[in-house]
């Protein structure tokens, strides 16, 4: 096959999976969790600004699992930011479930993130001051509405934490605070789940259970999760892989193995991505 036609059977191939410059909404009939066009992130002005976000070009369907992988400085902390409306772009503009966040007030965008949009650190950032079950419904505190104990206890049960809902994050095991923290992401079912680094901080074998817990709420629940992760083998465990290198989406894996990704991760980091901003 020449090149020309190659590059034509590509660029239609990255159109149809939401990815590429040409992947209208309406043309393909998807419902898009997550969807970029054009968006830039820079950072100061003139010879001296740093240029995080390179004109992203993205959709991601709904119950879907997209690991987010790249060198260091490659933009995957300030694509994740500008994703989940933490941060806002220079240009382009940001869709979360069908609604333009880009140039949403403040007090919107967070009554917004409080109601649809989860969020799992690699930290936990639980409140050691407030039990599992007050941790799971903080969401649905903070948006104003009434909490949901019967859906507490369901997303504890479902990960495994059923009769813990009455102790305090101290009193769990590091695995078992993440449990609490993907817990509360799912129990507003949200649009979109983030998760930066979960498994960051945590052993391999507790690792990939938490990792087969955000793959079940993909399969089982309908969830939509965006991780940005270093690590390839929680990357596998992704409906697709995208690479970022110098603040643009570079390339992408569908379905890949540990080693394929870790293979694709090391090309980016060879002499001719020498150059990436850390």
């Amino acid at each position: 096959m020449g090149l020309r036609k190659k590059k034509r059977r590509d660029e239609r191939t990255a159109s149809a999976q939401g990815w590429g410059p040409a992947a209208p909404q309406q043309a393909l009939g998807q419902e898009w969790a997550v969807e970029l066009r054009g968006v830039r992130r820079q950072y100061g002005r003139g010879t001296g600004a740093v240029h995080a976000l390179r004109g992203i070009d993205l959709a991601l369907p709904r119950g879907s699992f997209t690991a987010v992988m790249g060198p260091s400085g490659s933009g995957k902390s300030t694509f994740l930011q500008c994703a989940a409306g933490l941060d806002r772009p220079s240009g382009g503009t940001v869709r979360l479930g069908g609604t333009e966040i880009t140039g949403m007030g403040e007090n919107k965008l967070t009554a917004l993130r409080r109601t649809r949009l989860g969020f799992v650190f690699q930290a936990f950032n639980l409140l050691p001051s407030l039990t599992v079950e007050q941790n799971v419904l903080l969401p649905m505190r903070l948006a104003g509405h009434r909490p949901d104990r019967r859906r507490s206890a369901e997303m504890l049960a479902r990960v495994g934490l059923g009769d813990k809902g009455g102790r305090r994050p101290g009193q769990l095991s590091g695995g078992q605070q993440q449990r609490v923290a993907i817990a509360r992401a799912l129990v507003t079912q949200p649009d979109v789940v983030f998760a930066d680094e979960p498994t960051g901080a945590l052993d391999t074998t507790t690792a990939a259970e938490i990792l087969g817990l955000l793959r079940s709420a993909v399969d089982t629940m309908g969830a939509t999760v965006v991780m940005v992760t270093h690590d390839p083998s929680a990357a596998a465990y992704a409906d697709r892989t995208l690479f970022l290198a110098d603040g643009a989406i570079v390339d992408r894996l569908e379905r890949a193995s540990a080693a394929e990704i870790g293979d694709r991760l090391k090309a980016l980091t060879a002499p001719a991505f020498a150059g990436v901003a850390a």
